[in-house]
């Protein structure tokens, strides 16, 4: 009896263990499977690849605990103050400084430098996330954060305000370091001035200075050599953080590290400091010129405006990533110099090589884009070093696409040396890296139909002069930043005028600045009369679709049969209207018409829609 017991309780422990084997092997399987499912079902829990730092740390394993990451208490506080600029409300001096120093300083910035002197440097922004993104929850575990500013003669206070912003919005328990790079500034205030309020009040960020100007990208490099926290973020050196804006980025980074994920970029503006949305978002692409463009979201990434959704191109300033798999990547390409395709390289390798780029709409980051002013020249630089590092980007990573590039540049890329590219060759291998036409067709799938690699035959082309007020000519009155084009002055060359009053009727049969892909619309789309805004180019939009009438000199806007640009000289405007045939303000010359091809213009509109024109 004594023995069968013992055969019994021998065969119980056989089972139990033989269960745990199977069990632990179960376990496995399920574990690699979730790993394969990850990339498409971004909430499903796993162990995040830096559990083993935060083992060191002392903190708990739980990579599945969830957390409301909102610091309440400190977001009250802020409620109550009260100020110039406070709520991000748009402001503006009741007694401005002397016009010529105002202007000069404008110029030197790019933005209202001394309006950012009287605003706070912990001023209140409002929360214009979605509602649901106020109730979401992450992971309790969350990696550490290096924060990499760069920056170069940068208006201390828009600095300082940037600081405070991450300092007040973020958990400090995430918050590891901030390290600023100086890109060899020469202000006095960004010296022993900037060392001294930093120590005082912004301690964990430390101040980096580089022997020489080195431009973007080499700055960056140079602040991640540094870097100790799990997770790089990227920042502009004027910015300001939204509230929880770190956790949901974090999020996705742990969930997958091979993930990497931007903000929403909100506009801050630079003549008032007005805080506001850009738009409800848009997904990152480029045209063939290179120019960074964005495509309109999908119908799926408009079902919960809190969830992130899938980016094919970055926009390059502001976003964050894996430290581990930044260095994996081959971090940026360092034969890439000063700024320029790095933003498409990073994204390509990102796409490529087996991760993938998310925008976070419940993480929002508010941004100055500089003025038309600011022109930032860097001395002892004259060479095109910007199509250099395009050449780069194009030779190791668009295959056959980069033709597309070269051709559109007019044999501007045939006279450059892209330099030894034999290690970023050598990356792609060994990463073994998709091809660029699978990016095309997979993740930035409506970009050739938006931007189509196409050449540049031109119904029309060149400055478009005004009948009724012959010295002024159709100007976009800056840099195309989607703002209202207007009236100028006729450059004297009318040959080879200035990009700002080079204008095509292009074959697809849009106005376009010349060679490049932004087109004229319709500011107030459907309204009998509208003004007129730059946009992105898309082919085949039909608010996009123009015409124009030799016999009697009108540019028609044939989506809409009887309006008719028309010039407003009074306030160096152009509206559209109603043509009128008796009104020279209606009336348009362009300084070279291909009269063979304009007499094909409705035979080669893509929907064939007849325009009404006599």
């Amino acid at each position: 009896m004594h023995f069968t017991n013992l055969m019994c309780f021998f065969r119980l422990i056989s089972i139990i263990v033989i269960s745990g084997v199977i069990y632990l092997l179960m376990y496995q399987l399920n574990s690699i499977q979730d790993a394969l499912k990850l990339r498409d079902n971004p909430k499903i829990n796993i162990n995040p690849f830096w559990q083993r730092d935060s083992q060191r740390r002392g903190e708990s394993n739980s990579a599945t605990q969830l957390k409301d990451w909102h610091e309440l208490e400190s977001i009250a506080k802020e409620a109550t103050r009260k100020g110039i600029g406070e709520l991000g409300q748009a402001s503006k001096l009741d007694d401005p400084p002397d016009p010529e120093f105002h202007r000069i300083l404008s110029k030197q910035n790019g933005f209202n430098a001394f309006l950012s002197d009287q605003i706070s440097v912990n001023r209140l922004l409002p929360d214009i996330r979605s509602l649901g993104c106020k109730n979401k929850k992450y992971f309790a575990n969350l990696p550490s954060v290096s924060i990499v500013i760069p920056f170069n003669n940068e208006h201390f206070t828009a600095l300082v305000r940037s600081l405070h912003s991450l300092v007040n919005r973020s958990p400090p328990e995430l918050l590891r370091e901030i390290i600023l790079v100086d890109d060899y500034s020469d202000r006095t205030e960004l010296k022993r001035n900037l060392d001294r309020y930093v120590k005082a009040h912004i301690p964990k960020a430390k101040i980096i200075r580089l022997p020489q100007r080195m431009g973007l990208i080499a700055a960056r490099l140079a602040g991640v050599d540094k870097a100790v926290g799990d997770v790089l973020v990227f920042l502009d050196a004027h910015i300001e953080a939204n509230y929880n804006w770190l956790p949901p980025l974090l999020h996705l980074i742990a969930l997958d590290k091979r993930t990497v994920v931007c903000p929403m970029i909100d506009v801050i503006d630079d003549r008032t400091f007005e805080y506001s949305a850009q738009d409800e978002g848009a997904r990152g692409a480029f045209d063939w010129n290179f120019d960074y463009k964005r495509l309109p979201l999908l119908k799926s990434n408009k079902n919960d405006p809190t969830e992130p959704y899938e980016n094919p191109i970055m926009s390059g300033g502001i976003f964050a990533i894996s430290r581990e798999w930044f260095w994996e990547l081959g971090a940026y390409d360092d034969g890439l110099e000063i700024w320029g395709g790095e933003q498409y390289e990073l994204s390509f390798k990102i796409w490529m090589c087996g991760g993938r780029l998310l925008d976070a709409p419940c993480s929002r980051v508010g941004h100055i884009f500089r003025n038309a002013e600011w022109d930032d020249v860097i001395p002892g630089r004259d060479d095109d070093y910007v199509h250099r590092n395009f050449k780069r980007v194009a030779e190791v990573w668009m295959d056959d696409y980069k033709h597309y590039i070269y051709n559109k540049a007019n044999g501007t890329y045939e006279k450059i040396d892209a330099g030894n590219l034999t290690k970023q060759l050598e990356l792609r291998n060994k990463l073994h890296c998709k091809s660029f036409k699978w990016f095309i067709e997979n993740v930035a799938f409506d970009l050739v139909k938006m931007y189509p690699p196409k050449g540049n035959t031109d119904f029309a082309f060149g400055q478009v002069r005004s009948v009724g007020a012959s010295n002024l000519c159709l100007d976009t009155l800056g840099p195309p930043d989607y703002s209202f084009v207007g009236l100028r002055e006729c450059d004297h060359d009318t040959k080879f005028p200035s990009r700002y009053q080079d204008w095509a009727l292009s074959e697809d049969h849009d106005m376009r600045m010349r060679g490049e892909d932004y087109c004229l619309r319709a500011a107030d789309l459907g309204a009998q009369t509208s003004f007129v805004i730059i946009f992105d180019c898309h082919f085949g939009d039909p608010n996009q679709v123009w015409y124009y009438n030799r016999r009697t000199q009108w540019l028609m806007y044939s989506e809409h049969e009887d309006l008719c640009l028309k010039a407003m000289p009074e306030n160096k405007r152009v509206i559209l209207d109603a043509c009128k045939t008796n009104n020279a303000l209606f009336k348009w010359t362009f300084v070279h018409v291909n009269n063979v091809l304009l007499d094909q213009y409705f035979k080669t509109l893509p929907n064939k829609k007849k325009v009404k024109i006599n």
